[in-house]
């Protein structure tokens, strides 16, 4: 998809389709006040300083009353988009906000494509490329963090640390090539020690707000928790109390969950996705083992693995060894909760002499163990209580409280770790300022690419193609 930059006039819808209270239809660019003037009745919009509203009537294309509405104009510069913009408020009537939109096209705007105004934003300067991204996760956010971390990235906090990177990496990368101009008097404007230690200390901080992209990404779409255990264990019933709904088919008979089953729901600041798997255990069933199959891959994707044991059950070491996948995971492990399910029915003696035989499974501090009662709710508190804290703890690890949450962002990131680690390597080799150079160069041009200082059409093409019409 290609974006319009000519500099005209659209128009859009920005508040969700359908019927409501009220809609509001933005209108942004060269010609915005005087289209908007033209189907007005009240007083001169024109006149109207910016950051202003006005009570008025708004007519169709004909010139007939369409609505009693509120205009706010904003005056270029000092708007969202940089232009001048009119915005109406009008009454949520499917029919008035066609009508509006109709009229404002036959006064010469045009339909705005997919997040222009947040393009035009972009292009005025008033959000570099990584904050114009995150209007787009604001908008999207579901839940308390995941637009905390949004909020923190439109604001600014990201784009600071990387063009503080940057500069640095800028400051370098001149002094070598001063050096090249001067080779033959062999001056040396960069000392080598500085140089290495400097792009160690980038090398080590890139990379760690690559590595928060695992954490990131879980906060922004919702941390994934596989349920998983041996057959009759009673993870559906487990999904079923914490989600507090019978979503999942409950049966003494073995294999009665043969494919994963994923809801949702919200605790504390935290979105959760909880996806219940077939029973892990050796089985002749071609359909079954396609379900255990698919728990296998829902344990690989999970940062959060839930095993649900049954203490009257021997432990299988199989399904252990399989649900503590995360806990070995790179860059950043994950969490394995070992819950004794059935504490209802079990002996207190049972229940630890089997926390007993869990604790010598591993010395992790991601590794938990929990007791509690899928069928009478006792434990389920505690069982909510320490995801939320697992949450909370991997959203407080992040470097100076950034964590990644763009997929591209981590990927120009690891391009740019790859970069500083060959300049390390080129230093250590005594390799020649040139060569050492270019790799510097390559470094800011993948953190350059992030904020937009560097780009291409069809980067922004992609990006804003992926934002709502009216934004």
């Amino acid at each position: 998809m290609q974006l319009n930059i000519d500099n005209d006039t659209i128009c859009a819808i920005s508040t969700p389709q359908g019927v409501g209270g009220i809609a509001v239809i933005r209108l942004s660019g060269p010609r915005a006040i005087t289209i908007a003037d033209s189907i007005w009745r009240g007083k001169a919009l024109a006149d109207t300083p910016g950051h202003r509203c006005r009570l008025g009537d708004i007519t169709d294309a004909d010139g007939n009353i369409l609505d009693n509405c509120v205009a706010t104009v904003f005056r270029g510069p000092h708007s969202f988009t940089g232009e001048d913009t009119v915005e109406f408020a009008v009454h949520g009537s499917r029919y008035i906000q066609r009508a509006l939109l109709d009229t404002l096209i036959s006064r010469g705007a045009r339909l705005a494509e997919a997040g222009e105004y947040t393009r035009r934003a972009f292009t005025a300067g008033h959000l570099d490329l990584a904050q114009a991204e995150a209007v787009a996760d604001v908008i999207a956010s579901n839940s308390r963090a995941a637009h905390r971390l949004a909020i923190k990235q439109m604001r600014g906090s990201f784009s600071q640390r990387l063009d503080s990177l940057r500069d640095r990496l800028i400051e370098l990368a001149s002094l070598l090539e001063l050096e090249l101009d001067f080779s033959e008097e062999e001056v040396e404007f960069a000392s080598r020690q500085s140089l290495r230690r400097l792009a160690t200390e980038i090398h080590g901080e890139v990379s760690r707000l690559a590595d928060s992209f695992a954490s990131g990404r879980a906060i922004k779409d919702g941390i994934p928790v596989a349920i998983v255990g041996a057959t009759n264990a009673g993870k559906s019933s487990l999904l079923n109390a914490l989600i507090g709904d019978n979503r999942a088919i409950v049966s003494d008979i073995h294999g009665t969950t043969r494919d994963t089953i994923e809801e949702t729901i919200e605790l504390g600041d935290y979105h959760f996705r909880f996806i219940d798997t077939a029973g892990l255990r050796h089985t002749d069933d071609a359909i079954e083992q396609i379900g255990i199959e698919r728990s296998r891959q829902a344990i690989d994707r999970a940062v959060i693995v839930i095993l649900v044991i049954d203490p009257a059950a021997p432990l299988d070491p199989d399904i252990l060894a399989a649900a503590s996948a995360p806990l070995a995971a790179a860059p950043r492990p994950g969490d394995l909760i070992a819950l004794i399910n059935k504490s209802d029915s079990a002996t207190p003696q049972r229940l630890a002499a089997t926390a007993d035989t869990l604790r010598d499974f591993s010395q992790s501090p991601n590794f938990h163990i929990l007791s509690a009662s899928a069928l009478t709710g006792e434990g389920v508190a505690s069982l909510r209580q320490t995801l939320v804290d697992i949450a909370r703890r991997e959203e407080g690890s992040a470097d100076e409280g950034l964590l990644v949450t763009n997929l591209r962002h981590a990927q120009s990131l690891r391009a740019a770790a790859e970069s500083t680690a060959r300049v390390i390597a080129g230093l250590d080799a005594n390799l020649s300022g040139d060569l050492i150079a270019q790799d510097l160069r390559q470094t800011i041009h993948h953190l350059s690419s992030i904020t937009g200082a560097i780009t291409t059409t069809d980067i922004l093409s992609t990006i804003f193609s992926r934002f709502c019409i009216g934004k």
